[in-house]
């Protein structure tokens, strides 16, 4: 028995981030996820954590570069703002920069490569 499709007006609006790991060294995707979840739930506690719907995709190209993010678009200026906090993955100097931001996926993966 299916109940009836949510309406447009209550879904979340979300929006891509297209970020990239500057470093030196080869860091993983998946790590830096880890870190930047991490460093948001510091600044903004585990409740703004739960709000934002921050959650990472399995979208990055192919030198591991760069990656795709998924949030809340009330929550966008935090994530930024995150990702500016973070210095270092796993002992490595790391830069995480914003490249682009779009409110569909595959306008988002235009901008991965």
């Amino acid at each position: 028995m299916k109940g009836k499709p949510l309406l447009p007006v209550l879904k979340t609006k979300k929006r891509y981030v297209v970020f990239e790991i500057v470093s030196d060294s080869l860091v993983e995707v998946k790590k830096a996820f880890y870190v930047i979840k991490d460093q948001y739930k510091k600044l903004f506690g585990i409740y703004g954590l739960g709000i934002s719907g921050l959650m990472k995709t399995r979208i990055y190209d192919k030198n591991k570069k760069k990656s795709i993010l998924k949030v809340n678009n009330k929550y966008l200026n935090e994530l930024k703002t995150t990702l500016a906090f973070i210095k270092k993955i796993d002992d490595k100097d790391v830069i995480l920069k914003t490249n682009y931001v779009s409110g569909i996926l595959k306008k988002a993966k235009l901008h991965l490569q």
